[in-house]
């Protein structure tokens, strides 16, 4: 059980990958291949009872990174299937735009466990935060 959970804390993170999640503007939508529309759906009505949340903000892309791995390892671990992740809207980033929160598309879109995710409701952060859902164990 450790094993596994430090398993996946080791796995990388390709800082280059490219997500073919759908960027609609601000919104970020993904799933995985065979992931119902139906499941997305639900997901995107905010209808999954969030079980876990994590905030990323005032965090470097390499503090990140790291804490993303070790919140998923925890988060399959305590057997969670919906958790949210706040990324913000890279207000202080400039011109470069949000930075975390494209760093953290292609992240969740490298993981076997992320089956799909997207931007919160306004009510839960909006375009600054995403929902994940998760592979049960």
């Amino acid at each position: 059980d450790k094993a596994v959970m430090q398993e996946l804390r080791d796995l990388p993170f390709d800082d280059e990958f490219y997500s073919d999640s759908h960027e609609d503007g601000e919104f970020l939508l993904y799933a995985q291949p065979g992931v119902q529309k139906r499941v997305l759906q639900k997901l995107k009505q905010g209808k999954y009872r969030v079980q876990d949340e994590f905030d990323l903000h005032g965090m470097v892309v390499d503090e990140a990174r790291s804490a993303v791995k070790h919140f998923l390892a925890e988060c399959l671990h305590n057997g969670h299937g919906c958790v949210r992740i706040i990324h913000g809207k890279g207000l202080r980033s400039s011109q470069r735009g949000p930075v975390l929160k494209r760093k953290l598309a292609g992240w969740l879109a490298q993981r076997q466990e992320v089956l799909a995710y997207c931007s919160a409701r306004p009510v839960d952060g909006g375009t600054g935060a995403v929902y994940v859902l998760l592979r049960k164990g």
